[in-house]
């Protein structure tokens, strides 16, 4: 019996992952100036979920720009490449973030209206984000999000991101419950790789950025795939009458 929701944060409870993208794009600009915005957004896609160390490897790998940053290395005393990329992004992030209205504006009604049902109703609730704990907490107090949860798992809470299982074991054990009565609401295939790893039932609501990796249905039975908002109570149902 499913006792407990762990949820995701970017783009499951606020349209984050395109202002990532935003960053990560105008911090590719810094490195490489005759790089197209679009096509590191484009790329970006390819990291949705992951750590930021592993988005930025993975983005340097694929935009060509590991010796770029490789040369301005010691500019910022790092001992490898994407922390260059990282160091360059993080303002820039941080700098969107700070604008409260638009966060406010990026909330997703529909799944944060779902936490807060599942919190009233007495289930347990927790967040598992590979964003870090300084990022998360500003999101969750500008969304008054912070008190739908009784545990917050931030990357600071694992040594390995998803889609290792870490996180999610993480919170398991800190809400008191097993992994079996979990069900994780989630956007991304990292997440629902994760999820599925920790053997936990997931439902995944897609965005621009993930839909098509779920379109196939190999990575998650269509019937736990959420496309259409208005279907997530439906297909919510299904899953905790089968559980």
């Amino acid at each position: 019996m499913i006792t407990a929701f762990i949820f995701d944060l970017d783009d499951t409870l606020v349209q984050t992952e395109h202002l990532k993208a935003l960053s990560y794009a105008r911090a590719a600009h810094l490195l490489a100036p005759s790089l197209d915005e679009s096509t590191a957004i484009d790329a970006f896609k390819d990291f949705v979920g992951g750590s930021r160390k592993d988005v930025a490897r993975g983005l340097l790998h694929k935009l060509g720009l590991e010796e770029a940053a490789r040369a301005r290395m010691p500019e910022f005393s790092a001992t490898e490449p994407w922390e260059v990329f990282s160091a360059l992004r993080v303002p820039i992030y941080n700098a969107i973030l700070a604008d409260n209205a638009l966060l406010e504006q990026n909330i997703i009604p529909g799944n944060a209206a779902l936490l807060r049902l599942v919190h009233a109703q007495g289930y347990k609730t927790g967040l598992a984000t590979m964003s870090h704990r300084e990022q998360t907490t500003h999101v969750l107090d500008t969304l008054h999000l912070s008190g739908e949860f009784n545990v917050v798992a931030t990357q600071e809470n694992v040594r390995v991101g998803k889609p290792d299982p870490e996180i999610y074991n993480f919170v398991a054990r800190a809400l008191g419950v097993p992994a079996a009565a979990c069900l994780v609401i989630e956007d991304s295939p990292t997440g629902v790789l994760a999820a599925q790893a920790a053997n936990m039932k997931v439902i995944a609501i897609t965005t621009d950025y993930s839909r098509e990796a779920f379109a196939s249905g190999a990575l998650l039975d269509r019937r736990y795939v959420v496309d259409d908002p208005s279907t997530l109570r439906m297909v919510l149902d299904c899953v905790l009458k089968e559980n």
